[in-house]
């Protein structure tokens, strides 16, 4: 906002002795705080930009030497309108977002979207309960500001979990609650990071999370990913290449459980080089587990951050998946020395996660509803990852190749019979026939994959679904393709 007022002030769009708007109808005309635009309007009055005088409101200010500039022919007031991350280095690919539209579609789409659950299955009644028994307990305390921190009671059933799923044993001193994982994200970067450092990420990796760090001062350096997890090898070498030195690597992002979008499982090999790397570099390694809970093969490999990593790793995990996403709660595991200052970000920045909602899931674990929906989810994820397996199979035969169907709630599928056809001409072949599916080319800064490749998520289609879904997808391609119809 303050780029945007100073620019339509020198370009003389606004001039001096204009009037701005209130605070308060500022905000809401930008559907932000009304906090966002008195510390917007306070920074422009110390910058010489605005005035303000007790009675006659917020103004232009005079330009420094008296001349105004010619005012631009203007037939509308300025808009003043929320803008996204700033672009970091002016277009590149690494910035550009690449996320799936909004579900706003007819229910009779067939929607292969990756990364929801299945909300309809979900326990609506007994989450009810809880949120009535919390609401029941709720003393003043409860219905207070709470500690930053989050709910001891839910903090414990998050140790409790964690060290039954994913082997990791800690204190619950040491989790951390958050509005989601994106925030654990957000508040590690603003405490670890500074101008001229640098953060690793995977490549490919999901859109959101270039954009979270890249708001910070920080280089992103993408660095491949293979069948084995990242590449800890090539690090030093990518980050060189983009002109940047490897001791200024701050964070290393990786998804070592379910590599997004990939779904490739890291290696112990590369688990071990990973956080002799960091440890050696001074560097943190965040360990994103969004899928931790839903895994179909016999073996499992713990959490990244049980390995003896001498307080190199945060552990980060998210109800989203598991329950609903609109429950907003996450959690970070964070080691001793980052408690604190990761503590003194979070009560700035909002306070509190609201605390009926985390003392209603506390009870939803303790009492054991959580586990038994896990259990129930596991069951039919497996059944519908199975359905859609044979389904793609049965179209496709051997002209598709397929990752990720090890755990999660997607697969990443290769139609390697189609290439040369562009994924936006089957994705709107697809959609002409009800069914919608993703590209995963945008997922990638380099080397995207050379035939059409598609993220489907099959969590909250039913069977029958997905076997219609399917064929009409092997119909699209076979147009996109030119071959003949199926007899």
């Amino acid at each position: 906002m303050c780029d945007q007022v100073t620019a339509l002030v020198r370009s003389g769009q606004l001039r001096p002795g204009d009037a701005m708007p209130p605070s308060r109808e500022l905000a809401r005309q930008l559907d932000v705080s009304r906090t966002v635009v008195i510390r917007a309007y306070e920074l422009l009055r110390a910058h010489g930009i605005l005035t303000a005088r007790r009675g006659s409101g917020t103004k232009v200010a005079g330009l420094a030497g008296g001349a105004a500039p010619p005012r631009a022919p203007r037939t509308t007031p300025p808009v003043l309108a929320p803008q996204p991350p700033r672009a970091t280095d002016g277009g590149d690919a690494l910035w550009q977002p690449w996320e799936p539209a909004p579900t706003h579609h007819p229910r009779t789409a067939l929607d292969f979207r990756h990364g929801t659950p299945a909300l309809a299955d979900f326990p609506v009644a007994r989450w009810r309960q809880s949120l009535h028994e919390a609401y029941g307990r709720a003393d003043a305390a409860a219905l207070g500001y709470g500690p930053a921190e989050g709910s001891p009671a839910l903090r414990r059933e998050i140790a409790s979990l964690v060290r039954q799923s994913r082997a990791l044993d800690p204190s619950p001193d040491h989790i951390m609650v958050t509005g989601g994982a994106t925030q654990a994200l957000d508040i590690l970067t603003r405490m670890l990071v500074r101008q001229g450092d640098v953060v690793v990420i995977e490549d490919p990796s999901h859109t959101v999370l270039r954009q979270v760090f890249g708001c910070s001062e920080a280089a992103v350096v993408p660095v491949p990913v293979d069948e084995e997890g990242l590449r800890v090898a090539d690090i030093d070498a990518c980050v060189r290449a983009q002109g940047h030195d490897p001791a200024r690597v701050k964070l290393v992002y990786v998804t070592p459980s379910h590599q997004f979008p990939t779904g490739f499982i890291m290696s112990g090999t590369r688990r071990r080089a990973l956080l002799e790397w960091a440890y050696a570099h001074g560097a943190t390694v965040l360990e994103d587990d969004y899928h931790n809970e839903f895994t179909f093969s016999a073996e499992r490999l713990p959490a990244l951050a049980a390995e003896r990593h001498r307080d190199t790793v945060v552990y980060v995990g998210s109800f989203s998946k598991t329950l609903f996403p609109a429950l907003r709660i996450g959690y970070a595991v964070l080691p001793p020395d980052l408690v604190r200052p990761f503590l003194g970000i979070k009560w700035i920045t909002d306070r509190l996660t609201p605390m009926i909602a985390q003392e209603a899931l506390g009870s939803f674990i303790s009492t054991g509803a959580y586990a038994r929906h896990i259990s129930r989810m596991t069951r039919l994820y497996r059944q519908r990852r199975s359905r859609l397996l044979e389904a793609l199979y049965e179209h496709f035969g051997a002209e598709l190749r397929i990752s990720g169907e090890a755990a999660g709630l997607h697969v990443l599928v290769t139609l390697i019979g189609a290439r040369g056809v562009p994924e936006d001409r089957i994705t709107r072949l697809a959609a002409a026939r009800g069914v919608r599916i993703y590209p995963a080319s945008g997922y990638f800064v380099q080397d995207p994959p050379a035939e059409p490749t598609f993220l489907m998520g099959y969590a909250a289609l039913p069977v029958a679904q997905i076997t219609e879904g399917v064929a009409l997808l092997a119909a699209a391609v076979r147009e996109a393709t030119g071959r003949p119809a199926a007899p």
